[in-house]
């Protein structure tokens, strides 16, 4: 028989070896956790993360820095943070919400607390609408009770059935809880290429008056963004609720390229592939791509979206 000193001994060991694997630090060195109450973003990575990778784009670093600092420095928000990113394909609106991503969760797209929705993906038929809401309430109401830091990604809102988004609108909304359940301290990002023929027109009219793109300004922008969004029938916020009720707190415009920042996207994709920066090859690649209008042909109209292609057929060089 075990002598009662030894079984207690045995038991406080078994117990303080439990409590120090359960313990969250040491639980979630391991395992991916939601992020505490009281954790605040790194303004100083954030600004780095988008000064080093987000090219030609002033005013989405701007907006989005001050925006999600402005959003994790307060300890009560009244709802959640709500972006809406809009230009055209390969401008950086993906890259952007990765890198946001990546600051909230370590793990970035990865993370079981991001989630990306593709419109035609996720919801390719009409006649499954009715589903599609149901199914995205109960998700997004499943996930924020997981952890109330959950981001939530739309891409390619331009392809998303009108009136689809409107189901989402009670949690985008200025409601302390919604069915037990609070929304505000999540984050929902809207990625679009609706509104990109404004937002390229804006920038060759200050081009044409001889203003530099850095003094394009929001205000400029925004307001030109949200009425063409809601009067668009091809940008999934057509006569939206999210526009009619101000839910969407800003319409972020991403400028198109010009051929300075299509090479420092290839520069940095050489980089990444571990390759020293030959800048023959950078101007070989750039006199690939293609670029408007077509006698200035001053902005990339793919922006860098198949730069990775190109400097495919340069990898022997």
């Amino acid at each position: 028989a075990l002598e009662p000193l030894s079984v207690g001994l045995a038991i406080g060991v078994a117990s303080a070896l439990t409590g120090y694997l359960s313990h969250p630090s040491f639980y979630c060195s391991y395992v991916e956790c939601c992020p505490s109450a009281g954790k605040r973003l790194n303004a100083t990575a954030l600004k780095v993360q988008l000064n080093t990778k987000l090219f030609g784009q002033h005013l989405a670093k701007d907006v989005v820095l001050k925006a999600v600092m402005g959003f994790s420095n307060n300890p009560s928000p009244k709802k959640p943070l709500t972006l809406s990113l809009h230009g055209w394909a390969g401008t950086g609106k993906n890259f952007l919400s990765q890198i946001l991503a990546e600051q909230v969760h370590p793990a970035g797209l990865r993370s079981k607390f991001v989630h990306l929705f593709l419109a035609t993906l996720h919801f390719p038929y009409h006649d499954q609408l009715n589903l599609y809401k149901e199914q995205l309430q109960n998700w997004i109401r499943g996930n924020v009770s997981a952890c109330p830091h959950s981001v939530f990604i739309f891409d390619e809102m331009d392809k998303m059935h009108p009136g689809l988004i409107d189901a989402i609108k009670p949690f985008l909304d200025y409601y302390e809880q919604v069915d037990g359940v609070s929304y505000r301290e999540a984050i929902f990002i809207f990625l679009s290429n609706a509104g990109g023929d404004l937002i390229n027109k804006a920038a060759l009219d200050f081009w044409t008056s001889g203003k530099q793109r850095e003094e394009i300004q929001l205000k400029d922008l925004e307001a030109m963004l949200s009425v063409g969004a809601f009067n668009n029938k091809n940008s999934g916020l057509w006569h939206s609720s999210l526009i009619d009720r101000n839910l969407i707190d800003y319409f972020v415009p991403f400028l198109p390229l010009e051929h300075k920042h299509v090479k420092m996207c290839i520069r940095a994709e050489m980089i990444a592939r571990g390759y020293a920066v030959d800048e023959e090859v950078v101007q070989a690649v750039a006199d690939e791509m293609t670029f408007f209008p077509k006698e200035q042909k001053i902005y990339s109209d793919k922006g860098c979206k198949t730069v990775q292609a190109k400097l495919d057929i340069h990898e022997d060089v």
